[in-house]
């Protein structure tokens, strides 16, 4: 075959890959929220809340803890994966990140992180305003290393959010700071909070973000710190789905709002996945959904397999939850901002 013909080929072969690429694919994976799609941020900060000390990291690479806030990987992790971008998510304060990884994602959440302006604060953990700064710094160094591409791999790239958990947990249930702020019921909250994590989204937005999954809270009533006499607490799940149902509507009419012109948005229903398997756990292969692996008066010791139990914490899902989960999530991405 001649060389002419051979170029001719490989032309067509480019061309055709960058074309199923632009198409069906996403060139990265960033995360912005709290300690679901933590990935070790907490690690950088004078915070109790951290992720990088046993026995968290039990089912990671060497058993080391990363910061991540579970047994091994989380589901930042798992839906990059489950998008074919990568297997980890590189926390964003990390000291050294290469190349390869700032052009394919990175994680900006921080666990006890919340969009209600107190929650944060109460933690010291990372605020939506410095995760917003975090995102910034990237982007400057993404245009260092992908100068020709960043502006592209900024458009395309699927930001996932997680917003809502410890706001509606932490400052709503176990503060009075939301009643001290004239936010006197539980659907006056939701709405408050629908509306910050609104704007905290413009604010991705303004620096050239374009696709959105955003992920509802998980069943707040059902993890093992909050239950009642071994039963899901209504009341907190009730919160839970209100807020969801505000936050779903506002991603179905968020796009066709001036302010997000062009963007795209995909609900991530983290409630009524992870609620499927607390009710049919053994169904999923898990043996025990009422309880955590490690950390709680019923778990001093850590279990001996933490993927037995749906839950590894007293909040956290583990590693095999957000797997089970994702199948279906993954799928909902793809086709929602596509």
């Amino acid at each position: 075959m001649s060389r002419k013909k051979v170029l001719v080929l490989t032309l067509i072969s480019i061309y055709f890959l960058s074309t199923v690429a632009a198409n069906g694919s996403f060139p990265a994976l960033l995360a912005f929220g709290d300690s679901i799609l933590d990935t070790g941020n907490n690690n950088f900060l004078l915070t109790l809340m951290r992720g990088n000390v046993w026995p968290y990291g039990r089912s990671y690479t060497m058993k080391i803890p990363t910061g991540r806030f579970g047994n091994g990987r989380v589901f930042s992790d798992i839906i990059a994966e489950g998008l074919g971008i990568k297997k980890t998510l590189p926390a964003a304060r990390k000291l050294f990140i290469p190349p390869s990884d700032l052009k394919t994602g990175v994680c900006f959440a921080s666990g006890g992180a919340g969009v209600d302006p107190v929650t944060s604060r109460l933690l010291r953990v990372l605020k939506p305003s410095d995760q917003i700064s975090d995102y910034k710094k990237y982007i400057r160094k993404l245009k260092i290393v992908a100068p020709a591409r960043a502006n592209s791999i900024i458009a395309n790239a699927v930001y996932l959010i997680s917003q809502g958990n410890n706001d509606i947990g932490i400052s709503f249930f176990m503060t009075r700071s939301a009643f001290m702020r004239g936010i006197v019921t539980s659907n006056m909250y939701t709405t408050k909070l629908t509306g910050w994590n609104k704007k905290f989204m413009k604010q991705i937005y303004d620096q050239g973000a374009r696709k959105f999954a955003v992920m509802g809270v998980i069943p707040l009533g059902c993890l093992p710190m909050t239950r009642v006499l071994g039963r899901c607490n209504f009341f907190a799940n009730l919160l839970a789905e209100n807020y969801n149902g505000k936050l779903r509507n506002g991603v179905k009419n968020w796009p066709r709002e001036a302010g997000f012109r062009g963007s795209k948005f995909v609900y991530v229903d983290m409630y009524g996945t992870l609620m499927d398997v607390v009710k049919n756990y053994r169904r999923y292969g898990f043996r025990n959904a009422n309880n955590g692996c490690c950390c709680m008066p019923t778990a001093i010791i850590p279990c001996v397999n933490p993927h037995s139990h749906v839950f590894y914490d007293f909040v956290h899902p583990s590693e095999k939850a957000y797997k089970t989960i994702s199948k279906k999530l993954v799928q909902d991405i793809k086709r929602g901002l596509a």
